[in-house]
């Protein structure tokens, strides 16, 4: 479809396909990376996009120089289930050992499949 400017426009909202889904979001110590994605495969999420981040917060100020010093973000798409199970492991397990926070976002995917 084109939009009156000439560009592609996107379809209207009636017309997509969208799936509610809850993102999980992940930011904390390099050093717990195996261990997360341990967690994420353990609990069901079918793939997650982690990158390298740096920022300051309660434990302080963190740079992504070095890998070992540097905090991460995951990210992670999945059903309202699959992140309560998450929240309540990274509580339980995470919190009490690593610099790290987490929170939880409402999404609505296409493609509900890949998730």
């Amino acid at each position: 479809m084109k939009s009156p400017a000439g560009g592609l426009k996107w379809q209207s909202e009636d017309t997509m396909n969208t799936h509610p889904m809850r993102l999980v979001t992940i930011v904390g110590e390099a050093l717990a990376r195996e261990r997360l994605k341990r967690l994420l495969a353990e609990e069901g999420a079918q793939g997650y996009t982690l990158f390298a981040v740096e920022g300051a917060g309660a434990w302080g100020s963190r740079v992504a120089d070095i890998e070992e010093f540097a905090n991460i973000q995951v990210e992670v798409i999945v059903t309202a289930a699959v992140a309560e199970r998450l929240l309540a492991r990274l509580q339980r397990d995470f919190f009490p050992h690593f610099a790290m926070i987490a929170y939880e976002t409402d999404v609505r995917v296409l493609r509900q499949e890949k998730f």
